[in-house]
C-alpha cells in the first residue's frame, strides 16, 4: 500500500519513490553604460566551481514560482524590483552540473545602471564586465548568455526592450549607440534617426545634453502610448 510522505514544506510527495533533481535558476543581467552592453556576474560561492566566474542564480524553493526565484534573485543582488525580465529557455542536458542533476531555467533582465543599489552588488562580490570581454564562466552559462543576446537582438527589433537599459531623458546618439551595443555593429547615423524619429515613439524635450558638446543634444524620452498603438499595426524596428 502506498504510503504518503509530508515534506518539509508541509507538501505531500505522491512521488516519493521516483528519481529527484534540482531546479534552479541563472539570472542573465544586463546593463548598459558608455556605449557597452554589460553583464553583471560574480565568483561562485559554493563547490562545484568554487571561486570561478558564475552567472546569479539561486535554486527553486517548494513553495516559489520560477519567476518568483528569478525576481528574490534581482532584488536580493541589485535591490531591483518590477523591471524588465523574461524567460529564456531551460537548460536541462543530464551531465550541465556535476554537483548534482540539475535543470536550470535562464531568466534575461534588463536594469538601468542609474538605478541599481550598489551597495548590495557590492556585497555580493558581483561585478560588472563589457560583453565583449567576459571571463569563462562555469557550466553552461556562456551559452545562457550568447542565447541572451540573440533573444535580445531579436526582440529588439520588434519591442523597445532597449529602452530599459537607457535612462528615462536620453539622447538620440545615446540611443544609436545602445542599439549598436545590441547588434553588436555600427549603424548608420541618418538612417537610425530618420527610422526612430519615423515611429513616433519618441518625445522630444526643451532640455539638452551638454556633456559631449557646447551646442548639446535634445534630450528625448519614450513615449509608451504611441507605441502600444504602433504594435497594433506592426512595429519592424530593423535597422541596416
Amino acid at each position: 500500500m502506498y504510503e504518503e510522505k509530508v515534506g518539509e514544506e508541509g507538501l505531500q510527495d505522491f512521488y516519493q519513490e521516483k528519481d529527484k533533481m534540482y531546479v534552479a535558476t541563472d539570472c542573465i543581467i544586463f546593463g548598459f553604460d558608455s556605449g557597452n552592453l554589460k553583464l553583471l556576474i560574480f565568483k561562485r560561492r559554493v563547490e562545484p566551481f568554487k571561486g570561478e566566474w558564475s552567472l546569479i542564480g539561486s535554486f527553486v524553493k517548494l513553495q516559489e514560482d520560477v519567476s518568483g526565484a528569478a525576481k528574490r534573485v534581482l532584488e536580493e543582488i541589485t535591490g531591483l524590483k518590477n523591471v524588465f525580465m523574461e524567460e529564456l529557455k531551460s537548460y536541462g542536458n543530464a551531465n550541465r552540473d556535476p554537483g548534482y542533476r540539475c535543470v536550470s531555467i535562464g531568466q534575461y533582465a534588463l536594469i538601468r545602471l542609474s538605478e541599481y543599489d550598489k551597495e548590495l552588488v557590492e556585497e555580493h562580490g558581483a561585478v560588472w564586465h563589457d560583453i565583449d570581454e567576459l571571463p569563462k564562466l562555469v557550466l553552461d552559462h556562456d551559452q545562457m548568455v550568447q542565447d541572451a543576446l540573440e533573444k535580445l537582438k531579436a526582440k529588439a527589433r520588434f519591442q523597445p526592450i532597449g529602452f530599459e537599459l537607457l535612462p528615462e531623458k536620453f539622447t538620440i546618439p545615446q540611443l544609436q549607440s545602445l542599439y549598436e551595443a545590441i547588434y553588436q555593429k555600427e549603424l548608420d547615423t541618418r538612417n537610425f534617426r530618420k527610422k526612430v524619429l519615423s515611429n513616433n515613439v519618441l518625445i522630444k524635450l526643451d532640455e539638452k545634453d551638454k556633456s559631449s558638446s557646447k551646442r548639446g543634444a535634445f534630450l528625448y524620452k519614450f513615449d509608451h502610448d504611441s507605441y502600444k498603438n504602433l504594435t497594433k499595426r506592426g512595429y519592424d524596428f530593423e535597422i541596416s
